[in-house]
């Protein structure tokens, strides 16, 4: 039964049946060939799996990443970016992943931080000389660090379906996602020396303090979420509350960008991409029941105690089948899918689940950046007017830099516990 559960729900990602319905669809099939489940229970769980406080989060984050997008606060990071590095080799390319970075930590989400960034330095990178391909590649893999510096969507998603703090998380995922940012800029460096990308503007000390006191507020919010939660103030949830009415303030009194008549669009954005990811949650609760009924976690991770009881051969299979199964299902639904299924083989083999989630998420960002359903690759090549194909051969070598840090943040378990002081 388990066997047809796969075959059922792989058939209808074939076939382009929409994650949620696919997941949900497979497993009640297979309830209703056993007879023993009825549809009622199947409802419940569905909405059951969407009725929780810390899910809250999610909601509240997408919408405090718009707030700050049609705010000016993209703009005013990817200036100031541009100010400390602009002037070196591949300047720009360097303030891509680095705006990337300083908007992962509003955002949340890959998707959302590669369009915000993209649909500026992409066209600016192009008119300075860059490879058009090369430009859009380089958006696409820097989004992916808005799924690894806090506060992150699928982090809060890997919390609730393993029974971890999420507060936790936040905190460990902040040394991982500036190893990879910083790696990302090593690469792009690398590259430009070699293709003679030449460096941008000099500016001033004055400009620099401009540029930095212009993007002041936009930097001080990473640092009121995490400092609210790291000091106990208040939890993930009321964080991404916070962080919502902040950039209300920000947006509509402060910088003035965000019109009355804006925010009904940018609530009802905020909506439709938190509906699409509730409703994963949804159909993947009653994938994931079938699952634990037949207990099929646990037999899992029997099956691979079995092939080896070694960490790091463990861990260099599930970081293989991740990065596969990244390739071919959403994040939101691989998270609920799979995190049941490995957190107790982490356990087994004396994983900490917060280091694992870290590892899990980086890992799946990756799936952003790899066809077929790489996310990002086409939000960017989509701004750019790219060619997919162009754009798979130019993202190569971020793929291998990514893996690499993947290694390495699954196999120095302090990169993620060190400021949880473990």
């Amino acid at each position: 039964m388990t066997i047809l559960l796969f075959s059922i729900m792989i058939l209808l990602f074939f076939i382009n049946v929409p994650i949620a319905i696919a997941l949900a669809v497979s497993a009640s099939f297979i309830f209703l060939i056993q007879g023993d489940v009825s549809l009622i229970v199947i409802m419940q769980r569905m909405f059951n799996s969407v009725d929780s406080f810390p899910l809250l989060a999610i909601p509240f984050f997408i919408l405090a990443g718009k707030l700050m997008e049609s705010g000016g606060i993209s703009r005013r990071l990817i200036h100031f970016a541009n100010v400390i590095f602009g002037r070196v080799n591949g300047g720009l390319a360097i303030v891509s992943i680095a705006a990337c970075a300083f908007f992962a930590a509003i955002s949340g989400s890959a998707a959302a931080t590669t369009a915000a960034v993209g649909s500026i330095l992409i066209p600016a990178m192009v008119k300075k000389g860059y490879d058009k391909s090369f430009s859009t590649a380089i958006q696409a893999a820097g989004g992916t660090i808005g799924v690894m510096i806090p506060p992150s969507v699928p982090l809060v998603l890997y919390g609730v379906t393993a029974g971890v703090s999420i507060s936790e998380l936040f905190i460990a995922g902040v040394i991982p996602g500036v190893l990879v940012t910083l790696s990302l800029m090593i690469l792009v460096y690398v590259i430009s020396l070699k293709q003679g990308y030449g460096g941008g503007e000099t500016f001033t000390f004055k400009e620099l303090t401009k540029a930095f006191f212009d993007a002041i507020l936009a930097l001080l919010m990473p640092v009121i979420i995490l400092g609210g939660i790291y000091g106990g103030i208040f939890t993930p949830t009321e964080a991404a509350v916070v962080a919502v009415v902040y950039g209300l303030i920000v947006g509509i009194v402060i910088y003035r960008e965000i019109k009355l008549k804006d925010i009904p669009e940018i609530f009802s954005k905020s909506v439709v991409m938190s509906a699409v990811i509730l409703f994963i949650i949804a159909g993947a609760s009653v994938f994931g029941y079938y699952l634990t009924r037949e207990r099929v976690p646990r037999e899992m991770a029997e099956f691979m105690l079995g092939i080896t009881d070694n960490v790091i051969i463990a861990l260099l299979i599930i970081n293989l089948l991740l990065l596969i199964i990244g390739t071919f299902i959403e994040t939101s639904a691989a998270i609920i899918i799979m995190t049941p299924i490995l957190a107790p083989i982490a356990t087994a083999l004396g994983i900490d689940l917060v280091h694992f989630g870290i590892i899990m998420i980086v890992n799946l960002a990756i799936g952003f950046i790899t066809p077929p359903v790489g996310v990002n690759l086409f939000v960017a090549s989509n701004i750019s007017g790219t060619k997919i194909e162009h754009v798979i051969r130019a993202i190569i070598p971020f793929i291998i830099v990514m893996i690499i840090s993947l290694l390495v943040i699954s196999f120095v378990p302090a990169l993620s516990l060190l400021l949880l002081n473990r």
